[in-house]
Protein backbone atom coordinates (compact mmCIF):
# COMPACT_ATOMS: atom_id res chain seq x y z
CA UNK A 1 0.00 0.00 0.00
CA UNK A 2 1.13 3.57 -1.19
CA UNK A 3 1.52 5.70 2.33
CA UNK A 4 3.92 8.46 0.51
CA UNK A 5 4.53 10.15 -2.26
CA UNK A 6 8.21 11.57 -3.50
CA UNK A 7 8.56 13.98 -6.31
CA UNK A 8 11.86 14.94 -7.80
CA UNK A 9 12.71 18.10 -9.12
CA UNK A 10 14.33 18.85 -12.16
CA UNK A 11 12.91 16.80 -15.44
CA UNK A 12 9.72 16.58 -12.91
CA UNK A 13 8.36 19.98 -11.71
CA UNK A 14 10.52 22.22 -13.70
CA UNK A 15 11.34 21.74 -17.47
CA UNK A 16 15.38 22.65 -16.09
CA UNK A 17 17.10 19.97 -17.89
CA UNK A 18 17.55 21.77 -21.00
CA UNK A 19 18.87 24.86 -18.75
CA UNK A 20 21.16 22.41 -16.84
CA UNK A 21 22.26 21.00 -20.26
CA UNK A 22 22.80 24.70 -22.10
CA UNK A 23 24.98 25.43 -18.10
CA UNK A 24 27.17 22.27 -18.32
CA UNK A 25 27.93 22.91 -21.99
CA UNK A 26 29.03 26.48 -21.73
CA UNK A 27 30.63 25.97 -18.33
CA UNK A 28 32.76 23.19 -18.80
CA UNK A 29 33.59 24.53 -22.57
CA UNK A 30 35.26 27.09 -20.41
CA UNK A 31 38.11 24.39 -19.84
CA UNK A 32 37.88 22.76 -22.66
CA UNK A 33 35.37 19.90 -22.97
CA UNK A 34 33.46 20.09 -25.96
CA UNK A 35 30.17 18.59 -24.77
CA UNK A 36 26.70 17.91 -26.60
CA UNK A 37 23.24 17.00 -25.07
CA UNK A 38 23.90 13.23 -25.26
CA UNK A 39 27.02 14.14 -22.93
CA UNK A 40 24.71 15.89 -20.66
CA UNK A 41 22.26 12.53 -20.44
CA UNK A 42 24.82 10.73 -19.52
CA UNK A 43 25.38 12.22 -15.83
CA UNK A 44 21.45 13.32 -15.59
CA UNK A 45 19.98 12.86 -11.85
CA UNK A 46 23.25 12.76 -10.50
CA UNK A 47 24.67 15.76 -8.04
CA UNK A 48 26.35 18.68 -9.16
CA UNK A 49 29.35 18.03 -7.90
CA UNK A 50 29.40 14.18 -8.96
CA UNK A 51 29.00 15.52 -12.39
CA UNK A 52 31.95 17.80 -11.84
CA UNK A 53 33.75 14.86 -10.81
CA UNK A 54 32.38 12.28 -13.21
CA UNK A 55 33.76 14.88 -16.43
CA UNK A 56 37.19 15.32 -14.32
CA UNK A 57 37.64 11.95 -14.56
CA UNK A 58 37.57 11.64 -18.29
CA UNK A 59 39.15 14.64 -19.24
CA UNK A 60 41.42 16.80 -16.45
CA UNK A 61 41.87 20.62 -16.51
CA UNK A 62 44.07 22.31 -14.32
CA UNK A 63 42.94 26.48 -14.87
CA UNK A 64 39.83 25.96 -12.59
CA UNK A 65 39.00 24.09 -9.28
CA UNK A 66 36.42 21.53 -9.59
CA UNK A 67 34.77 23.63 -6.83
CA UNK A 68 34.61 26.64 -9.19
CA UNK A 69 33.16 24.38 -12.02
CA UNK A 70 30.61 23.44 -9.96
CA UNK A 71 29.27 26.66 -8.25
CA UNK A 72 29.65 28.13 -11.80
CA UNK A 73 26.96 25.48 -13.24
CA UNK A 74 24.96 26.23 -10.14
CA UNK A 75 24.72 29.73 -10.71
CA UNK A 76 23.86 29.74 -14.52
CA UNK A 77 21.22 27.04 -13.65
CA UNK A 78 19.81 29.41 -10.71
CA UNK A 79 19.65 31.95 -13.73
CA UNK A 80 18.16 30.30 -16.26
CA UNK A 81 15.79 28.93 -14.12
CA UNK A 82 14.31 32.58 -12.80
CA UNK A 83 14.58 33.75 -16.16
CA UNK A 84 12.95 30.89 -18.38
CA UNK A 85 11.58 28.07 -15.94
CA UNK A 86 8.50 26.45 -16.50
CA UNK A 87 6.79 24.21 -14.95
CA UNK A 88 6.38 20.91 -16.55
CA UNK A 89 3.32 19.92 -18.41
CA UNK A 90 0.64 18.78 -15.89
CA UNK A 91 2.37 19.18 -12.43
CA UNK A 92 -0.62 21.24 -11.42
CA UNK A 93 -3.02 18.52 -11.69
CA UNK A 94 -0.61 15.66 -10.46
CA UNK A 95 0.11 17.43 -7.53
CA UNK A 96 -3.59 17.95 -7.06
CA UNK A 97 -4.13 14.26 -6.98
CA UNK A 98 -1.80 13.40 -4.71
CA UNK A 99 -3.20 16.01 -2.55
CA UNK A 100 -6.33 14.44 -2.56
CA UNK A 101 -4.98 11.38 -1.31
CA UNK A 102 -4.13 12.81 1.89
CA UNK A 103 -0.72 11.39 2.06
CA UNK A 104 2.54 12.72 3.02
CA UNK A 105 4.21 14.26 0.10
CA UNK A 106 7.90 15.52 0.08
CA UNK A 107 10.30 16.70 -2.63
CA UNK A 108 13.98 15.04 -3.40
CA UNK A 109 16.10 16.27 -5.30
CA UNK A 110 20.07 16.46 -5.97
CA UNK A 111 19.78 20.04 -6.86
CA UNK A 112 21.09 22.33 -3.71
CA UNK A 113 18.72 23.74 -1.34
CA UNK A 114 19.54 26.80 -3.27
CA UNK A 115 18.37 26.05 -6.57
CA UNK A 116 15.44 23.92 -4.66
CA UNK A 117 14.08 27.38 -3.19
CA UNK A 118 14.32 29.33 -6.10
CA UNK A 119 12.58 26.51 -7.96
CA UNK A 120 9.62 26.70 -5.09
CA UNK A 121 9.61 29.86 -4.53
CA UNK A 122 9.28 30.84 -7.67
CA UNK A 123 6.24 28.89 -8.95
CA UNK A 124 4.76 28.99 -4.83
CA UNK A 125 5.08 25.22 -4.54
CA UNK A 126 6.36 24.97 -0.92
CA UNK A 127 2.71 24.44 0.46
CA UNK A 128 2.25 20.79 -1.34
CA UNK A 129 5.50 19.59 0.69
CA UNK A 130 5.95 18.12 4.19
CA UNK A 131 9.36 17.31 3.46
CA UNK A 132 11.79 19.13 1.13
CA UNK A 133 15.48 17.36 1.05
CA UNK A 134 18.50 17.69 -0.98
CA UNK A 135 21.55 15.70 -1.58
CA UNK A 136 23.30 18.17 -0.56
CA UNK A 137 23.11 16.84 3.07
CA UNK A 138 23.89 13.35 2.04
CA UNK A 139 27.41 12.07 1.28
CA UNK A 140 26.22 10.06 -1.99
CA UNK A 141 24.12 11.49 -4.21
CA UNK A 142 21.43 9.79 -6.77
CA UNK A 143 21.84 6.66 -7.69
CA UNK A 144 22.84 5.77 -3.99
CA UNK A 145 19.65 5.43 -2.47
CA UNK A 146 20.85 7.67 0.66
CA UNK A 147 18.26 10.59 -0.28
CA UNK A 148 15.42 8.57 -0.18
CA UNK A 149 15.99 6.52 2.23
CA UNK A 150 16.31 9.89 4.46
CA UNK A 151 13.51 11.39 3.00
CA UNK A 152 11.06 8.36 3.93
CA UNK A 153 12.53 8.58 7.53
CA UNK A 154 11.43 11.71 7.84
CA UNK A 155 8.02 11.63 6.69
CA UNK A 156 7.67 8.29 9.33
CA UNK A 157 6.99 6.03 6.64
CA UNK A 158 8.38 2.89 5.62
CA UNK A 159 10.54 3.14 2.01
CA UNK A 160 8.56 -0.13 0.60
CA UNK A 161 5.61 1.99 1.60
CA UNK A 162 6.82 5.24 -0.77
CA UNK A 163 6.20 6.26 -4.68
CA UNK A 164 8.56 8.29 -6.18
CA UNK A 165 8.23 9.78 -9.29
CA UNK A 166 11.90 10.36 -11.64
CA UNK A 167 12.94 11.38 -15.03
CA UNK A 168 16.54 10.10 -15.08
CA UNK A 169 18.23 6.71 -14.98
CA UNK A 170 19.44 7.57 -11.42
CA UNK A 171 17.03 8.92 -9.94
CA UNK A 172 15.01 5.73 -10.66
CA UNK A 173 18.05 3.69 -9.69
CA UNK A 174 18.17 5.64 -6.69
CA UNK A 175 14.08 4.76 -5.64
CA UNK A 176 14.73 1.24 -6.41
CA UNK A 177 17.53 0.84 -4.42
CA UNK A 178 15.38 2.35 -1.54
CA UNK A 179 13.14 -0.58 -2.24
CA UNK A 180 10.25 2.28 -3.21
CA UNK A 181 8.05 1.88 -6.12
CA UNK A 182 8.62 4.24 -8.65
CA UNK A 183 7.02 6.08 -11.59
CA UNK A 184 9.36 6.79 -14.31
CA UNK A 185 8.29 10.18 -16.53
CA UNK A 186 11.79 10.33 -18.96
CA UNK A 187 11.87 13.08 -21.13
CA UNK A 188 11.35 12.37 -24.85
CA UNK A 189 14.69 12.04 -25.85
CA UNK A 190 15.17 9.35 -23.21
CA UNK A 191 11.80 7.67 -23.48
CA UNK A 192 13.13 4.25 -25.48
CA UNK A 193 16.08 3.92 -22.72
CA UNK A 194 15.33 0.45 -21.44
CA UNK A 195 17.25 0.53 -18.51
CA UNK A 196 13.69 2.47 -17.59
CA UNK A 197 12.12 -1.20 -17.23
CA UNK A 198 13.29 -1.19 -13.60
CA UNK A 199 10.37 1.23 -12.96
CA UNK A 200 7.46 -0.17 -11.84
CA UNK A 201 5.36 1.79 -14.63
CA UNK A 202 6.82 4.31 -17.26
CA UNK A 203 4.12 7.36 -17.74
CA UNK A 204 5.09 10.36 -20.76
CA UNK A 205 2.94 12.73 -19.06
CA UNK A 206 2.18 13.55 -15.80
CA UNK A 207 -0.86 14.13 -17.06
CA UNK A 208 -1.42 9.99 -16.53
CA UNK A 209 -0.85 10.16 -12.57
CA UNK A 210 -4.69 9.62 -11.23
CA UNK A 211 -6.77 6.72 -9.91
CA UNK A 212 -6.33 4.52 -12.86
CA UNK A 213 -2.71 4.50 -12.30
CA UNK A 214 -2.34 4.74 -8.97
CA UNK A 215 -4.90 1.86 -8.32
CA UNK A 216 -2.30 -0.31 -10.41
CA UNK A 217 0.65 0.67 -8.31
CA UNK A 218 -1.40 -0.57 -5.36
CA UNK A 219 -2.10 -3.76 -6.55
CA UNK A 220 -5.93 -2.93 -7.33
CA UNK A 221 -6.00 -2.27 -11.38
Amino acid sequence: MIKAVIFDMDGILIDSEPIWHEAEIKVFGRVGLEMTVGDCLKTQGLRVDEVVDFWYRQHPWTAVSKTDIADQIVEAVIVGVKQRGVLIDGVEQALGFVGSLRLPVALASSSSYALIDAVIDKFDLRSHFDVIYSTQEEALGKPHPGVYITTARKMQVPTDHCVAIEDSINGVLSAKAARMACIAVPEQVARYDRRFGIADCQIESLHQIGPELWATLSGNG
